[in-house]
């Protein structure tokens, strides 16, 4: 049986996957009715058949709605899938001006495409994206509700962002600048603009030229009082930050934060909307989750600790350091503000070390708490022999040994606890010792055996600590090839 690969694939999937076996929706289908009809199974037995068959052969199913087409069809067509159902009388309802049948299809599209990927992927193969526009376009003219035509265009554009176009950025930002007020539509509008922002570089860079930075730390102000609104615009912002796009090589992340906290004055206006959420967690994760990637510059770390933001974390990880999730933040958040050395100091002063090493200790089975904690006093210690002190009296090397002890098997929590440990000796070699019989030799050569990320921070970590290391000349100036 051939292999039909879609040439049109617009969907964004790991190259891991890139380079397995693809098959069409059509050819899964077709053999999905040969089964009920030759072989007189059951629907759902034949989609398992067929599973199993692809899988066999090595086929990336990632991309295939599982499940069998609707046996009812209308006019004589051929059985479809409810989602190509739904975008037929989408379309025939849109080109009709129908906004009553517009409405409730709408609703019907935003749900199913909601249940899986496969079922987005296929409705934007069918041409999903120009009728959720059009029915968009409609809303803003004949009165049908242009929030469930955003809500669908959101459902749609997750993980899918290379639909939007130009005619759809202009509407997403039309929307944000003329019904600013109204947040249930602010919030669907950023919600697409996420959508559209992950993993696309170019979009980024058309909707920051178009002014969506503004838009969004203006939401933040604007809607102030609102969790939903003011999550989502932090976690916009944060997009546009991101750097993760694989097919350019360089993208806007940076002069993107540096526009927000410079033109937009991003970070005032976070930690002044963190203070009408003192209790909402989902929020203040957030907010710190979006300080963190706007600390991209000396100057910036300063201006969050001059506006009080150092304050609001440590405050924050001494009254949240119960949720996990929220720690974590903090963790990442305060980490980045301590690449300045002047606020490496202002951390340690506020107790932020202790806060820390408490913090890691309450949730020693988290990997990623754990990771964090040892990143951030990595960063405190690095060129602070003073802080290395703090650190060291509040159990700080203690904690990392026992959060190795805890995850041999997560590499991230292996490498930062090294680096740790390496930036704890390095200036004070009076620690060795110390952290020597903590048993730290023995756990850093395990995890040096163990990941291959951790081999140059771990071997840098023993031989600070006075270890014997093997070192190898991995090049002589010979002609050959490097030593493994």
């Amino acid at each position: 049986m051939s292999l039909g690969v879609p040439s049109n694939c617009k969907t964004l999937v790991p190259q891991v996957v890139m380079a397995a076996k693809r098959i069409t929706q059509e050819t899964f289908d077709d053999v999905v009715q040969e089964n009920i009809s030759d072989l007189g199974m059951d629907p759902e037995e034949a989609v398992i058949e067929a599973v199993q068959q692809f899988e066999s052969q090595g086929v990336d199913l990632s991309n295939i709605v599982k499940t069998a087409p609707n046996s009812a069809s209308v006019d004589g067509q051929e059985p479809q899938h409810a989602v190509l159902q739904t975008l037929d009388s989408l379309q025939k309802a849109v080109a009709d001006a129908d906004s009553g049948a517009v409405d409730e299809l709408l609703v019907s599209f935003a749900e199913q495409c909601r249940q899986e990927m496969a079922v987005r992927y296929l409705a934007g193969q069918k041409g999903a994206y120009p009728a959720v526009l059009a029915a968009c376009r409609l809303a803003c003219e004949e009165g049908c509700s242009l929030l469930k035509a955003l809500r669908a265009l959101s459902a749609l554009l997750d993980g899918q962002p290379d639909f939007l176009d130009a005619p759809g950025q202009e509407l997403l930002l039309r929307v944000l600048r003329e019904r600013q007020d109204d947040g249930d539509l602010t919030l669907a509008t950023i919600r697409c603009v996420r959508q559209a922002s992950l993993k696309h570089e170019q979009n980024r860079q058309d909707l920051v030229k178009g002014g969506v930075l503004s838009l969004l730390v203006g939401a933040v102000v604007r809607h102030g009082d609102r969790a939903d609104v003011v999550r989502e615009a932090c976690a916009g912002l944060r997009f546009m930050t991101f750097d993760d796009d694989i097919r350019v090589p360089f993208g806007h992340a940076h002069e993107h934060a540096k526009m927000i906290v410079t033109e937009h004055g991003g970070l005032r206006v976070l930690i002044e909307a963190a203070k009408a959420f003192p209790d909402d967690c989902s929020v203040l994760r957030e907010i710190c989750a979006t300080l963190g990637r706007l600390s991209v510059r000396n100057e910036f770390c300063q201006e969050i600790v001059d506006l009080g933001g150092l304050n609001f974390m440590v405050a924050l990880l001494a009254d949240c350091i119960d949720h996990q999730d929220l720690v974590k933040q903090v963790m990442s958040a305060i980490q980045a503000i301590a690449g300045n050395d002047d606020v490496k100091d202002a951390i340690v002063n506020a107790g932020g070390t202790d806060l820390i090493v408490l913090a890691m200790t309450r949730h020693l089975g988290s990997p990623l708490v754990c990771e964090q904690s040892c990143a951030a006093l990595c960063m405190l210690a690095l060129r602070k022999p003073e802080n290395c002190r703090v650190i060291m009296e509040g159990g700080g090397a203690l904690a990392a040994l026992q959060a190795m002890k805890m995850h041999p098997k997560e590499a991230g929590v292996q490498k930062q606890a090294c680096m740790l440990i390496r930036n704890l000796v390095s200036h004070a070699q009076d620690f060795s010792q110390l952290i020597l019989d903590m048993g730290a030799e023995d756990l850093i050569a395990e995890a040096r055996a163990a990941h291959r990320t951790c081999e140059d921070v771990a071997k840098a970590a023993l031989r600070d600590l006075g270890c014997q290391v093997e070192l190898r000349e991995l090049w002589t100036g010979q002609k050959g090839s490097l030593a493994r």
